[in-house]
């Protein structure tokens, strides 16, 4: 599949989560390329309709600068008590709607805007679906006072690597921490995984997000668009 097959399918995905957005609700919008589509489609709806947003919060300031730029104002996390619902993309979703998500370096405040909302939607394209949580190094967001520690502890099975920026810089996060991926694949036992992590002093947030999902909407190469509820 090529880059312009897979926009298509990212497109077609987005359009319809934009179509289950309530007018005048609170919604939370994440970062990536799927979700960039998503939020064409909100202004394509504010455009033609009477639609409008109660409070919309981000993941990131690209988001937030196309959001800006098609007319939405948008808020702090800290500005709202809940969101009505959150649509984001993910890296891997497996079949029971656990993923993983962070691929962009915006893990934080995804995870934090996620917990705070009444529903979570995923928008992907079929590539991103795997059975078990495998094929896409996990991100781990740590402190840099501790960081060479947490390095060496997961260095016991759990191969990881520094994200780098372009300049081959450890890459540094919106709140100036670093990224250790972690590339033991397939994801050894989620779940206990993210307990450890949750429990590593030094970790700030890693990019398992389990029993957290409602819904994932999803873009078939053969034209067909798929919605997967949790059970």
């Amino acid at each position: 599949m090529d880059k312009t097959e897979q926009d298509q399918l990212k497109k077609e995905a987005a359009t319809k989560a934009a179509k289950v957005v309530k007018s005048n609700s609170v919604l939370g919008v994440g970062t990536g390329s799927t979700v960039a589509f998503f939020i064409d489609a909100l202004g394509e709806r504010k455009e033609k309709e009477d639609f409008n947003l109660k409070h919309i919060v981000t993941t990131s300031n690209r988001s937030k600068k196309q959001l800006e730029e098609l007319g939405f104002k948008v808020d702090e996390l800290a500005d709202i008590d809940q969101a009505d619902l959150t649509v984001d993309g993910a890296d891997r979703v497996d079949d029971n709607l656990d993923g993983i998500k962070g691929g962009g370096g915006a893990l934080t405040l995804e995870k934090n805007v996620a917990i705070n909302s009444k529903k979570i939607i995923w928008i992907v394209d079929e590539s991103k679906l795997v059975h078990h949580l495998s094929g896409f190094p996990l991100p781990v967001e740590v402190l840099p006072v501790s960081a060479e520690q947490n390095f060496k502890r997961f260095e016991e099975g759990l191969k990881p690597q520094w994200r780098l920026d372009e300049n081959g810089e450890r890459y540094v996060t919106h709140y100036g921490n670093y990224i250790i991926d972690l590339a033991a694949d397939p994801t050894p036992v989620p779940h206990g995984l993210a307990d450890y992590l949750d429990h590593t002093v030094g970790v700030v947030e890693h990019g398992l997000f389990l029993d957290m999902c409602d819904e994932v909407i999803i873009a078939h190469s053969d034209g067909t668009i798929e919605d997967k509820k949790r059970k």
